[in-house]
């Protein structure tokens, strides 16, 4: 793992994401020790590190091994706000960034209204009752795949776009980021395919005014 964090800083990465969430891992665990070894790996430590976890407890071990500044990935108001409001005040403590994902009580923004709705609400909770910085915000407003055939999905990455370009007028001082590879998903197992669309979908994403995204900085096509 401290291998693949080297070849992914030489290769460009900006930012290293680390999530040891596997089912025959203990996650606290490996999440500790992993962090400890790439603080001693000067060409790792460089970067910023990512937290990325879907238990708590884990974020939580995590973050008190960062010697930097860390990004929380993530957080959502899907369990209500009063938690959304308990964990982005513990993030705040550590001086830390945070992606929010566009997901409420009601489940995840799969159209344009709802990603602007929800990011709206996240904001709003943050920078008026948190007192979080706004630049420490970084939106996950959801890539979902293109070219399934269902005609619900026809407007992915339109609505993609356009969220991204809605935030960043609206939401002062807030980043936006995705995981980019889902947006081919139709067509895994055909990677020459995948690495283009990747491509092409950075470029309009960019474009509208995406800022940070999930990639493989090893496969990504100009």
């Amino acid at each position: 793992a401290l291998q693949v964090a080297i070849q992914q800083v030489r290769s460009g990465a900006n930012i290293i994401d680390v999530n040891m969430d596997e089912a025959m891992l203990d996650s606290g665990e490996c999440m500790v020790k992993f962090l400890n070894l790439i603080a001693t790996e000067p060409e790792v430590s460089r970067v910023p590190i990512m937290i990325d976890s879907s238990d708590w407890e884990v974020i939580k071990a995590g973050v008190k091994c960062i010697q930097g500044k860390p990004i929380i990935n993530s957080i959502s108001l899907k369990d209500g706000k009063e938690e959304f409001v308990e964990k982005s005040r513990f993030i705040k403590r550590f001086g830390a960034a945070v992606v929010v994902m566009a997901f409420d009580e009601n489940g995840q923004a799969d159209n344009l209204e709802r990603r602007i709705e929800i990011c709206k609400r996240s904001y709003d909770v943050l920078v008026d009752k948190v007192k979080f910085k706004p630049q420490d915000i970084i939106f996950d407003p959801n890539i979902f795949p293109v070219a399934t055939g269902m005609e619900e999905h026809r407007k992915n990455a339109l609505d993609f776009f356009n969220a991204t370009k809605w935030i960043r007028a609206n939401l002062p001082f807030a980043s936006v980021s995705g995981g980019v590879s889902n947006v081919s998903f139709s067509f895994r197992g055909n990677n020459t395919v995948r690495e283009a669309m990747h491509s092409a979908f950075l470029y309009h994403a960019i474009k509208n005014g995406m800022n940070m995204g999930i990639v493989n900085p090893n496969m990504l096509e100009i």
